[in-house]
């Protein structure tokens, strides 16, 4: 497989079958698994892994991304964005491939199978009931907040594309559902409590997947400036975005090791392990220095998805060891 897939081939229509499929971006799919991965990693290492929540908070995961591909798809072809000027993936509304009805249904869809699945997360986790001398009793407050974490999760899929995103808010929010909350919650409905180390853990997931945002920020720095599209990076410029990139990544790695120092002292050593995934993040930020603007980037958002993936692996066994 190739990491450097992120430019399509526009010269030819795609299939209907296959215009949904770039739509969704499925090469995005890996910041979307990578907190369940390393949550569920942690929970292993807890003795607490169960693998039917695991698996349906995962689809979760993957369908709550590709909902919010299609919003931004359809939302930034409405307010112009995807322009001809546009240095990133073609869009599907934008290119014409899917109309701007057809997409609205299409998340619908999505939005309606991601409720059916986070209703299996509440089921399938236990949360919601409780065994006590042969009685039962639902536990409410359990099954409300676990809804609310989901209904927050559709609001802010809308949000992060009609606003958020264009007031600077896109960093805060991948930190949020990119990090505490798919780990913490796929940690919680296997294990039915949340420790010190799975906030930790959090955060690193946060942190490692703000370099996919921030090089796609870098890279559109100056089209998003005459768009309106305010992000950190077309606010305070170049130079802040490469810093940026350089420091998610150290400062993930920093998160994502003190549960094993912490919780592990004797096996402080497995630390190296995820630590090995600085290797590759400073070359393919040289990289991107070296570059600097233009399509060329694409390539570093394919090597992003892939260090990113790397890192949650490497954290992974680290935790399970």
């Amino acid at each position: 497989m190739t990491w450097t897939l992120f430019m399509n081939n526009t010269k030819a229509t795609p299939s209907k079958l296959k215009a949904w499929i770039l739509a969704a971006r499925p090469k995005t799919l890996s910041g979307a698994l990578i907190p369940v991965i390393v949550a569920s990693a942690l929970a292993w290492r807890d003795s607490t892994f169960r693998l039917v929540p695991a698996l349906y908070c995962a689809i979760f995961a993957a369908l709550m991304q590709i909902a919010a591909n299609f919003i931004n798809d359809l939302y930034d072809f409405r307010r112009g964005t995807d322009g001809a000027d546009r240095l990133g993936p073609e869009r599907a509304c934008a290119q014409g491939w899917i109309s701007p009805r057809a997409m609205g249904y299409g998340i619908a869809i999505v939005l309606f199978f991601a409720a059916f699945i986070g209703i299996a997360i509440v089921i399938s986790s236990g949360a919601w009931i409780d065994f006590e001398y042969d009685v039962i009793t639902i536990k409410w407050s359990n099954v409300l907040w676990l809804c609310a974490i989901g209904i927050a999760c559709f609001i802010f899929a809308f949000l992060y594309t009609t606003i958020l995103s264009y007031m600077g808010g896109g960093d805060i929010l991948v930190y949020v559902f990119f990090g505490f909350v798919p780990v913490l919650g796929t940690y919680y409905v296997q294990a039915l409590r949340l420790t010190a180390d799975a906030w930790w853990a959090a955060a690193a997931c946060g942190l490692v997947i703000d370099t996919l945002l921030i090089i796609n920020n870098y890279r559109d720095r100056d089209t998003d400036k005459v768009s309106g599209k305010r992000t950190l990076i077309s606010i305070f410029g170049e130079r802040f975005g490469s810093i940026s990139y350089l420091a998610h990544g150290i400062l993930a790695v920093i998160a994502g090791i003190i549960p094993i120092c912490s919780s592990m002292p004797g096996e402080a050593w497995s630390a190296l392990i995820p630590a090995l995934y600085l290797v590759p993040h400073v070359m393919t930020w040289k990289k991107m220095i070296k570059i600097r603007s233009g399509k060329e980037l694409n390539r570093i958002l394919g090597e992003t998805s892939r260090n990113m993936l790397l890192f949650a692996i490497l954290l992974s066994i680290a935790y399970c060891l």
